[in-house]
């Protein structure tokens, strides 16, 4: 019996993370339980179970009286002559241990103790998931969907289900049941049905731990990712700066023949990901964030974080974006107000001169080249093959 007990302590301590120590000490305060409950009190019982043999003992401590008469409380008192056949060395005043067979016990004192180690179980098992999945908070971890509750999905993660709300999902990302995704861990938080955890996919942080899975230099600290921007199921603009001048961050980004890039791509199911070059001058910075889209010249305010950008007039479109697409993530990238405008809308601008702008703390920074097309239908096939647009749009 007592190698069947150890046996099913140690499945319990491998598979729900319980150590034998907690569930000995549960065993223990089991027997408690059932003594007080067969023999209405517990105060002077004490149980000692070998952790090696799985051997256990429970025993009264009893205070040896002259005789039967003198006897108060049998629970508490044994007489001179009974404690004799426990032990012949017993004298008045000592303390004899009388053993307790727990095979006595009725059947309600035995559930109870039952019941006080399955409680145990579940609340050490509770902790236990608890303290996995809050040491991976704000992590990417894999899970296979289970179902939808209502608009929220529930994702088993291992040992315990997540859920990711409607509003944590990217807009038309459809699940199917049994489906492996990954998802960035927001918050777990411990309930008394267990722990709470709550996932998404459309966290901005969830970019940065699938390109430190993907790229080496990321994860060895050669490569640091700076900002994100991102508008989860669309777009991400990236800003990526290498501490190794032998290290260009954005090719180590977008590996041999785009092959980690695309890791990350198919995982977020096709989200376009921009990544460009950080720097500390907020002009080039603007102006790496607002690519493809060429640049004339960039005035950046460092004071007032804004900056007013000019582009040729068949770069305003794709500067822009879809819907302001690219200009948004760009502001949001390098947290500047951007003002573009194209070349003709900025010299009609009132007083505009470009050598009002210039500014002496980027007079060592590379000056920016005013690109023009070479001809109306090298403009058209550039703007094109660009933004997928038509010209005429």
């Amino acid at each position: 019996m007592n190698s069947e007990l150890l046996q099913a302590l140690d499945i319990l301590e491998k598979e729900k993370g319980i150590s034998k120590n907690t569930l000995f000490e549960a065993i223990e305060n089991s027997l408690l339980t059932a003594c007080k409950n067969n023999f209405g009190k517990a105060d002077n019982v004490k149980v000692e179970i070998d952790r090696e043999s799985g051997d256990f003992r429970c025993y009264y401590e009893k205070l040896v009286v002259a005789s039967q008469e003198e006897v108060e409380d049998s629970c508490m008192q044994i007489s001179l002559e009974d404690a004799k056949e426990i032990s012949a060395a017993s004298e008045v005043g000592n303390t004899v241990r009388v053993q307790v067979d727990s095979k006595d016990f009725g059947r309600i004192a035995t559930q109870n103790a039952k019941n006080v180690i399955l409680q145990k179980i579940r609340e050490e098992e509770r902790s236990s998931v608890f303290n996995l999945y809050f040491g991976k908070e704000k992590e990417v971890v894999t899970g296979i969907v289970q179902r939808y509750t209502g608009r929220n999905v529930s994702i088993n993660l291992g040992k315990a289900d997540a859920i990711l709300n409607e509003n944590e999902m990217v807009p038309n990302e459809i699940f199917r049941p049994t489906e492996r995704i990954k998802v960035y861990i927001l918050q777990v938080s411990n309930t008394p049905k267990g722990p709470r955890i709550l996932v998404s996919r459309t966290h901005p942080d969830m970019i940065k731990r699938l390109f430190e899975s993907e790229v080496t230099e990321i994860k060895d600290g050669t490569v640091e990712i700076k900002s994100i921007a991102r508008e989860a199921g669309s777009r991400t603009k990236m800003a990526v700066y290498s501490h190794n001048p032998d290290v260009d961050p954005v090719g180590a980004c977008v590996g041999q023949n785009g092959s980690r890039v695309n890791a990350v791509v198919a995982e977020l199911k096709n989200e376009k990901i921009d990544i460009v070059e950080w720097n500390e001058n907020p002009g080039n910075f603007i102006q790496n964030a607002l690519s493809p889209a060429k640049i004339v010249a960039v005035f950046a305010d460092p004071d007032e974080r804004s900056a007013k950008v000019v582009v040729p007039d068949y770069q305003l479109s794709l500067a822009i974006g879809k819907e302001g697409q690219n200009a948004r993530l760009a502001a949001k990238l390098t947290n500047y107000k951007i003002d573009i405008k194209s070349e003709t809308q900025a010299k009609d601008a009132p007083g505009f001169r470009y050598e009002d702008y210039e500014d002496d703390e980027y007079e060592e920074e590379e000056e920016f080249e005013e690109v023009n097309p070479a001809s109306e239908e090298e403009a058209v096939k550039e703007i094109e093959n660009a933004s997928g647009e038509s010209a005429a749009e």
